[in-house]
């Protein structure tokens, strides 16, 4: 094939911007399509994440083998070539990019000049310094994408070291680079399209996920009892008083071990005239339960007002750092006066076992 000097390499545009929209589509698709079948739990979307982008592929290697095909049954042209310019990018690696803008003369077609873009390993720089004649490999078809030859045959390097070749005039031949931003636009499109695509249709299905997982996840409070008295609520807890038992829950973000907070949590459920006495008393991290002694009658019982509230998270930080509870996961604070006396016992649990502590009404460790 005879080479005109100056002559352009031929693109189809066109078809590489269809090319970039289609490849932002695809990828946009599958990606949403893929993390929306994992939140929502769709096999189907899961599916489709993964098969679009391999049918994709697929296409395009079938749709571009008849071109590769030609393209490798091109028998490439060895030629001898002056360099004329020769650019090193900066890298840090062994192998550098370099671009060459070379003189090609070969044996039976017109010379002209061309730009190839080559990584070169740094020592063999010097063998390529400018004016200097190399041979060179192309397709007659495509020269700006041909390579220089670091080993050539010994009679094509006996020609290079005896040849003395004059520059070549006109145009340089390379590869048409892209400029503008049509092409990134145009893959940005595809990809907004893609994700469109997929969440239009099944939007549904995703706010619907959203909302449930919404509300799964705020704590719910249930309640039941034959004899409520007042139930009340706030933002960050919630009471309960029946005429045998109270509960406050504690939101989160707070501790009954916080400053004043089970003080004000008993208190909230001793207001009442008849709730002075208690049987048992309950705590846990975010949990209080109280069960009072019965109106009008002389059971044994203890005042949970009296509780020693300033040493109770000293008594529940010893029980967590025993030996053997290992990293501390739960604990719980029990009290009763069944017995006559006010007794705590302070129970703590861990990733290696759990440990008791027991103290008097005054949180002293028995």
């Amino acid at each position: 094939m005879t080479i005109a000097a100056g002559a352009p390499p031929t693109h189809t545009r066109p078809a590489e911007l269809a090319r970039g929209l289609l490849t932002g589509g695809v990828i946009g698709a599958s990606l949403t399509a893929f993390i929306s079948g994992c939140v929502v739990g769709k096999t189907l979307l899961i599916v489709l994440g993964l098969a679009l982008p391999t049918a994709y592929g697929l296409a395009f290697v079938l749709a571009t083998q008849p071109r590769r095909a030609r393209e490798a049954a091109v028998v490439p042209r060895t030629a001898l070539a002056l360099i004329e310019d020769r650019e090193v990018s900066g890298s840090e690696a062994s192998d550098v990019p370099v671009r060459f803008e070379l003189s090609v003369v070969p044996d039976d077609a017109p010379a002209f000049r061309v730009e190839l873009r080559q990584d070169v390993n740094r020592v063999e720089l010097a063998d390529y310094r400018p004016r200097g004649v190399v041979v060179v490999e192309y397709p007659p078809d495509r020269p700006w994408k041909g390579r220089l030859v670091r080993r050539p045959t010994p009679q094509w390097e006996e020609r290079a070291a005896g040849a003395l070749l004059d520059s070549v005039p006109g145009p340089v031949l390379k590869a048409e680079e892209q400029t503008g931003c049509a092409g990134g636009l145009l893959t940005l499109l595809g990809l907004l399209l893609g994700v469109a695509a997929v969440l239009v249709p099944f939007r549904a299905d995703l706010f619907d996920s959203r909302e449930d997982a919404r509300a799964t996840s705020e704590p719910a409070v249930s309640t039941t009892s034959f004899d409520i008295t007042s139930t009340s609520s706030t933002s960050t807890s919630t009471t309960t008083v029946t005429s045998a038992t109270g509960t406050v829950s504690l939101g989160p973000g707070r501790s009954m071990l916080g400053q004043g907070e089970l003080r004000r949590a008993v208190e909230s459920l001793t207001q009442g005239a008849d709730k002075g006495q208690a049987l048992t008393l309950v705590v846990q991290d975010r949990l209080l339960t109280v069960v009072f002694a019965p109106t009008g009658m002389p059971t044994p019982g203890f005042d949970p007002r009296s509780l020693p509230y300033d040493r109770i998270p000293g008594l529940v930080e010893k029980a967590r750092s025993a030996p053997g509870v290992g990293a501390p996961r739960s604990w719980q604070l029990t009290a009763d006066g069944v017995t006559g006396g006010l007794t705590l016992r302070i129970t703590a649990t861990g990733d290696r076992g759990s440990t008791t502590l027991e103290a008097d009404g005054q949180g002293n460790v028995r």
